[in-house]
């Protein structure tokens, strides 16, 4: 199934907006899919939901609870406007929390808004705790294609398992960012394989 071509939206990327290496994994899966012609379906995950019920450390608590309101609003964008405001909108908001690092806010989601072409009445969305049923079921999609819990991001191709990650640090380009989407395609395609993991490299 996993063809050279691949068909339509065959990429599905889970993500929490807040997390810099998932950022970093966006930036080259974007990348190569833009050079081959292919398209992702970009869902919405929660490291708040994965952290339930766990002790998390003070510094990270505000950041994680603001990573919750900006993927409300993403979750509402891409099913009010479509996958490409999504695109655009995660885009925004990724230039100016990871490139360089900032805390999401209110003013950082209303100008990722603006840049991204949308209606600044959107950041309501940020606060309707009614869409959290809706981010923890895209959420537990993605979690359920891994098949154990799972941080972000998770990737999908096709109809093949869910795999966490890639970590990659700083993104790839060139060649390098083709083997490794070819690399993930081969193992996709492989039943037997589950896991490969090593130490991170630095921001």
């Amino acid at each position: 199934w996993l063809t050279d071509t691949m068909s339509d939206a065959d990429i599905t990327f889970w993500f929490d907006p807040s997390c810099p290496f998932t950022w970093r994994a966006s930036r080259w899966l974007r990348g190569v899919a833009q050079r081959r012609g292919l398209r992702i379906h970009w869902r919405l995950m929660s490291l708040s939901i994965v952290n339930e019920g766990k002790a998390v450390p003070t510094q990270y608590q505000e950041p994680m609870a603001q990573g919750v309101r900006a993927g409300r609003l993403l979750h509402a964008v891409g099913d009010q406007r479509g996958q490409d405001a999504l695109a655009r909108l995660y885009t925004e908001i990724g230039e100016r929390v990871h490139w360089p690092v900032r805390p999401i806010n209110s003013t950082v989601l209303t100008d990722a808004l603006e840049a991204a072409g949308l209606d600044a009445g959107l950041l309501d969305a940020a606060d309707d705790t009614s869409l959290d049923a809706q981010v923890r079921a895209s959420h537990n999609e993605g979690q359920a294609r891994v098949g154990t819990e799972s941080g972000s991001p998770i990737i999908a191709l096709g109809d093949g398992p869910g795999f966490f990650g890639p970590v990659v640090v700083p993104v790839p380009e060139g060649e390098h960012a083709e083997m490794l989407f070819d690399a993930l395609r081969l193992l996709s395609a492989v039943p037997e394989f589950s896991e490969l993991k090593r130490s991170r490299a630095p921001f």
